[in-house]
């Protein structure tokens, strides 16, 4: 056999590696020994393999991931498709390029965005790392490139935090929610243990506060030694987690509250022990203030947990659709398995109102299955041989048999888990403001601190040294990068996570952002505006046996999944016509089709602009296709030898709520623009019928492309609706693309925003909801920023001059912990905005959140 030749390809359908898995089994199909590596965050795969190079191309097509015209890589080693004779041995291939996948690791030890900078630091410096990118929300890093998961968890370790590899999501969030509960009771009982110290000696000093000399220093002796157990106890991470910042040249919150709550104790200890060498007036003593700061920042770190673990609720929604286990059918007996041992081919046996463990084909049985919660539709869908089932969805009470076509993350749910998740994991651009301010705050902090202190020293008023360690104390405390971390990566988690339960997949946090500003939204009209299952409603015969006519329809048509061409070949099918056989077969982009019968009849099928172009009078039939246009019907003409045939009148009937869905786009603000294939008449008449003003027709792909263009040249914001095939360049093209389909496979992988649902409400539903995520996050940092601003100079004592009074420590340490509170609490807000779809629509939505399982049977 000889050597395998090497290819690149940059394919943007893909997004995950259940893509790769797809062109996998396409190429391996016709070369078993074939190698494919797949890096979805590139957009990028490698092949060795046997096949020509067009050979691929065309695999790549079938597959329905086309390549992009530009090729990567060396391919002077791929023979020619068209070379008739074997290829000569190639040379050696030059090595392949260095491979990047991407990773994902849950770090544990963040306490503010101070670490999350850290963290980012060390990966992005890790060699073989492209982009690291970690998310304070959820404490999770994504990692790109070819580094190695032991070198990632070492360079996190080297700054002081813990680090381990998240391999399967659903165990991953199991093991966070369980961690994060221990956390939670840890920090609730040492915020008891410290506030049970603070308050009482807070309350005491009101009635007793003898002076830290004679007889009143065991008293404070004593005092001393229990706010130091505090200190030591319930606070000891802060100071563990502040000396491995420090020794790595790194600061963080922790750096700001242990040297805040030190200095409070150590000058409170000098107090004690040397009251007699300081003067009276600086004498103070803040052992209870170290104490209460303590308790105060545990509990708000404790409420922060909690308030946090419900921004995640959405993706354990979806993981929780997954079942754990399958009953398989091997060797003619069945056996309970684990879900990660079923394989492709297995076939699985599902009985009355259990969850389907993986995608596939029904083999044996009907049934009816609710599968709401993946497509937002509330009625159950019969299923019989034949139909094809998903992961996820519920049983009604039939029994079924079904071959399994695709496990684990491949399958429908597996893809839109994923996705979920690394959208809830990605960062808008609005947040890398606060990511850079974060990067230089808390060491901008501790200069604030210092400046603070010499200036109470040289120019402050008596008592000088307790002048200058509140301010400075006051100051380092009050501080909250936690704030400003949590503001951006909150709000995504929970705006991605909500539109999820609408059935609107976000791919990223970008397309979240650049949402919420669309002014034009452009549509396509053939599945979009209607249904996509057109039917031939007119069919007049100019010439020749109607029969004869329609199976030369059928023969042209039967080859093509267009929906149009399927209306023609079921139209011809319903009146018995026999097909011939054609040759020279040749597709025209936009137009129609060509082919030549076997005793060498030229025919040509399509829209008006194919015959046109050929010189074909379309005169005879001027008149029955102006009244089909008038009836918004597509009209397609057959010409036999060069003289128009027949025409024939296709009906494609709008969704029943596309005219209600463009009245609330166009409320929300949005011009609504249709773009389409058709003829000026049909694209007419349905605009009319939807009050779309704008409308273009009689455009090819490269047309709308170019129609996009010129409107973002003019400063408009566009959105493409489109059904991510044929309309890609278009989708590609636009700010953002929304993909609606009914969670297609290319659906779900080809435009930023993807519909689940085939309703256009849906994408009011992602507009009005991308904008309800980004007004939180603004209100999110201008609450961070703003409490910042305010804060710090009010510790620093701007205000002593006109109050004669500085702000207490313990006062700073509640507004601390209350600012990172109020920032998650507003973020969850979120859970409860209400887009304005209508009544029937929210219903079908409380379907898909709790979907109910079929009482009914289908009829045989």
């Amino acid at each position: 056999m000889n050597a395998p030749f090497h290819y690149q390809r940059r394919i943007p359908g893909i997004s995950c590696q259940g893509c790769v898995g797809k062109i996998r089994r396409a190429v391996q199909a016709q070369d078993e020994q074939a190698e494919i590596t797949g890096y979805p965050d590139e957009k990028r795969v490698e092949f060795s393999t046997q096949l020509p190079a067009e050979r691929i191309d065309a695999l790549l097509v079938e597959a329905g991931y086309p390549a992009a015209s530009e090729k990567i890589g060396d391919e002077e080693d791929a023979p020619a498709a068209a070379a008739t004779e074997a290829p000569a041995a190639p040379r050696e291939a030059s090595p392949p390029p260095r491979r990047e996948a991407s990773q994902r690791l849950s770090i544990s030890g963040m306490t503010c965005a101070g670490c999350v900078n850290t963290v980012q630091k060390a990966l992005n410096g890790v060699p073989g790392v492209s982009h690291a990118r970690v998310n304070f929300g959820n404490h999770t890093a994504e990692v790109h490139g070819s580094a190695g998961a032991e070198r990632l968890i070492e360079a996190v370790k080297a700054v002081g935090y813990g680090a381990s590899p998240i391999e399967d999501l659903r165990q991953a969030q199991q093991t966070k929610q369980e961690q994060d509960a221990k956390e939670y009771r840890k920090r609730l009982r040492g915020s008891l243990l410290a506030l049970g110290l603070g308050v009482p000696l807070m309350l005491l000093m009101f009635v007793y506060h003898p002076q830290p000399e004679g007889g009143g220093r065991l008293f404070w002796l004593v005092i001393g030694a229990l706010s130091l157990g505090v200190l030591a106890g319930p606070g000891r991470h802060f100071f563990v987690n502040a000396w491995k910042t420090f020794t790595h040249h790194q600061a963080n919150m922790d750096t700001l509250i242990a040297l805040g709550t030190g200095a409070a104790w150590l000058y409170s200890m000098v107090v004690v022990l040397f009251a007699g060498w300081l003067p009276e007036a600086a004498r103070g003593i803040y052992f209870e203030a170290s104490a209460m700061v303590i308790g105060l920042i545990l509990l708000g770190q404790a409420m922060e947990l909690k308030a946090r673990g419900r921004t995640s609720d959405a993706l354990k929604r979806l993981l929780d659709l997954q079942s754990k286990t399958a009953r398989v059918i091997r060797d003619g007996r069945e056996q309970e398995v684990d879900l990660d041992d079923v394989r492709e081919g297995d076939h699985l046996r599902v009985r009355p109102g259990e969850r389907l463990p993986v995608d596939g084909d029904v083999v044996e049985g009907s049934s009816y299955i609710d599968e709401s919660m993946l497509t937002g539709e509330p009625e159950p869908v019969a299923k019989r041989a034949g139909s094809e089932v998903s992961a996820g969805t519920v049983n009604g009470r039939g029994g079924l048999v079904y071959r399994a076509t695709r496990v684990g993350d491949d399958t429908r749910l597996g893809r839109i888990t994923e996705q979920v998740a690394k959208a809830q994991n990605s960062r808008p651009p609005i947040g890398k403001l606060a990511d850079q301010v974060s990067a230089i705050f808390v060491p901008s902090v501790m200069i604030v601190a210092v400046i603070t202190t010499l200036i109470w020293f040289n120019v402050g008023p008596a008592p000088v040294l307790t002048h200058m360690l509140v301010t400075a104390t006051t100051v380092l405390i009050i501080a909250c990068p936690c704030a400003l971390g949590l503001a951006t990566p909150i709000s995504t988690m929970i705006g991605v996570g909500k539109a999820a339960e609408h059935g609107v997949l976000v791919r990223s946090g970008e397309a979240l952002q650049i949402a919420s500003r669309l002014t034009t939204l452009v549509v396509d009209k053939t599945g979009t505006l209607t249904e996509g299952r057109p039917r031939v409603t007119e069919a007049e015969i100019l010439e020749g046996d109607s029969r004869e006519v329609l199976g030369l329809v059928a023969a042209l048509e039967q080859g093509s999944e267009h929906p149009l061409a399927t209306a023609l070949v079921e139209h011809a099918e319903s009146e018995n016509a026999t097909t011939v056989r054609i040759e020279a077969f040749e597709s025209v982009t936009g137009r129609g089709v060509t082919a030549r019968t076997a005793d060498g009849k030229s025919l040509r099928l399509g829209n008006a602009r194919l015959l046109s172009e050929a010189g074909i009078s379309l005169e005879a039939g001027n008149e029955i296709a102006r009244h089909l246009e008038n009836q918004a019907r597509t009209v397609i003409y057959l010409a036999v030898d060069d003289r128009l045939t027949a025409i024939f009148g296709v009906s494609d009937p709008l969704k029943a709520d596309t005219r209600a869905a463009i009245e609330r786009l166009q409320e929300d603000g949005l011009r609504v623009v249709m773009l389409t294939g058709d003829n000026p008449h049909t694209a007419a008449a349905i605009a009319r019928e939807l009050g779309i003003d704008d409308y273009r027709a009689e455009l090819m792909p490269e047309d709308k492309h170019a129609e996009i263009e010129r409107r973002q040249a003019n400063g408009e914001v566009v959105g493409m609706v489109g059904d991510g095939i044929n309309d890609a360049p278009a989708l590609a093209r636009a700010d953002v693309g929304f993909a609606i389909g009914q969670g297609t496979d290319i659906a779900i992988e080809s435009a930023g925003i993807t519909l689940m649902r085939g309703s256009l409400h849906g994408i009011a539903d992602a507009i009005e909801l991308s904008r309800a995520t980004l007004r939180n996050i603004k209100q999110n940092l201008w609450g961070a920023f703003g409490y910042n601003t305010l804060c710090i100079p009010i510790a620093a004592g701007v205000l002593y001059p006109f109050t004669g009074a500085l702000l207490s420590p313990v006062i700073a340490g509640a507004a601390m912990s209350l600012s990172s509170v109020t920032v998650v609490s507003n973020a969850n807000r979120l859970r409860l905005f209400r887009t304005s779809a209508p009544s029937d629509t929210a219903r079908a939505r409380e379907a898909t959140q709790t979907p109910q399982e079929s009482q009914q049977e289908p009829t045989p």
